[in-house]
């Protein structure tokens, strides 16, 4: 029998929805098939299946939310298959390996055999589920001390709570949280403070005093009797709301914001375009920024770190981010070891994560790992952006609408294609001058382009 886990799909991930299951208990299905969606903050993706066989058992129902590598299924032999309360096993399993010899004999002998087997799988993936509770208990209350971002991620509240919780002195494991998984959220904390005044830790509680209900820190998203329409947040959506306002309150962001000449990279384009197209691969100018920006890392390793507690972490790869826009949210596939491939090389692969990340056919590895990120807000007609980081990262190059528009060359105006480039960089680790260092070498690079790393 084989478990199917939940993956985890980025370096910052630690649970995962799932959204639907593609197969039902029962199905053949074959290696690397897809066999269930899940959502995240970086990705909706089509989980394939880690082995052939029998779906034999559903251990997570849609839409709840796991910690990655928790056990979500199995797979199996037909004579494996968990039965859900029908009478008869699914029809999936006709045809697959014989009815044991004693079910033959009594039909009733073999549903007495199956329900005591399944009885002790249950049992048995109780006490797991039971024990792996007991570690996740244990694991939280051991981080409510927590100073490091990968700690922040792992608390069942948002930052915002916490800053709260320390303004009152409250502890947040006491608090019910009623938001998704547990969650303590900001209604959760406030109402807690309004109805108990926590009391010191060495002093026995006091008796409250009946005070009146604080105001609402902010108002009200809508009054009674407006016309609204009221929707659910999508998983992905939730979920990228949480990690931005992680990377807000992780990062001191500051940005820099250079204007870039792409009339040498425009005449490329034309000149390869055909040519690129021909080989199978579309050229943007999305490949020429990720070329250059890949040089410039090179040259400002400061740039492609991260931070570590009071250790900075240089890394030797660079593995490029390219935010992908969903109808319903944003994922960051990433390209491994992107400074070894030329443009061509980096036209393929952008090309590829991007149509991949649209069908939900990426890879759980591909969505980890970045180094950098790079983000096109262009591409919706903006002169330029002021993105938040993608953490643990310590910047994200924003790129502007590439437009013509009159530039001042040699003291004579002309009309070139300009566009913005802006870096969002955390201050704790990078400063003005490595950003201004980092993109005057892009812009440079950008507005010479090397013809040879075509």
């Amino acid at each position: 029998m084989t478990n199917v886990v939940m993956p985890q799909m980025g370096e910052s991930i630690a649970e995962g929805t799932i959204v639907r299951w593609i197969k039902k208990v029962g199905d053949r299905i074959d290696r690397d098939e897809p066999l269930f969606e899940i959502s995240t903050d970086k990705v909706d993706a089509e989980i394939p299946s880690p082995a052939a066989g029998i779906l034999t058992e559903i251990k997570v129902k849609e839409g709840e939310t796991v910690a990655v590598n928790s056990v979500v299924a199995t797979i199996g032999t037909a004579s494996e298959v968990k039965k859900t309360g029908g009478s008869e096993l699914p029809e999936a399993a006709a045809g697959q390996p014989e009815i044991p010899a004693a079910a033959k004999d009594s039909i009733d002998e073999f549903r007495e055999a199956v329900a005591q087997s399944t009885a002790v799988a249950e049992s048995t993936a109780a006490a797991e589920r039971s024990a792996a509770a007991e570690r996740s208990g244990a694991a939280e209350r051991s981080a409510a001390a927590e100073s490091s971002p990968d700690d922040l991620r792992r608390q069942k509240s948002s930052p915002l709570v916490r800053k709260i919780a320390a303004e009152h002195g409250v502890d947040v494991s006491r608090i019910q949280g009623t938001g998704l998984g547990g969650r303590v959220t900001k209604d959760d904390i406030l109402k807690f403070i309004d109805t108990e005044k926590p009391a010191a830790a060495t002093a026995p509680p006091a008796e409250p005093a009946p005070a009146p209900a604080a105001p609402a820190p902010t108002g009200p998203a809508f009054k009674p009797g407006e016309r609204t329409q009221i929707v659910p947040m999508s998983v992905m959506r939730k979920k990228i709301a949480e990690h931005m306002v992680l990377s807000a309150h992780t990062s001191p962001h500051v940005y820099s914001v250079y204007e870039v000449n792409f009339g040498r990279v425009a005449a490329l384009r034309d000149k390869k375009k055909a040519a690129y197209e021909a080989a199978g691969a579309k050229l943007t100018f999305t490949a020429f920024i990720a070329k250059a920006a890949t040089d410039a890392l090179r040259q400002f390793p400061i740039v492609n770190a991260s931070l570590d507690g009071d250790n900075i972490v240089y890394k030797k790869d660079i593995n490029l981010g390219i935010a992908v826009a969903l109808d319903n949210g944003l994922i960051v596939p990433v390209i491994k070891n992107a400074d070894e491939k030329n443009l061509l090389g980096l036209s393929r692969a952008i090309d590829d994560v991007a149509n991949r990340a649209r069908t939900k056919k990426l890879n759980p590895e591909e969505v980890q790992g970045g180094t950098f990120t790079i983000t096109n807000p262009g591409i919706f007609g903006a002169l330029y952006g002021l993105p938040l980081i993608n953490q643990p990262q310590v910047a994200i190059l924003g790129v502007g609408a590439i437009e013509r528009r009159p530039v001042v060359i040699d003291d004579a105006i002309a009309i070139r294609p300009v566009g913005h480039l802006t870096l969002g960089y955390d201050h704790r680790l990078v400063d003005g001058a490595d950003a201004g260092r980092f993109l005057s070498h892009l812009k440079e690079r950008l507005e010479n382009f090397d013809e040879a790393w075509t």
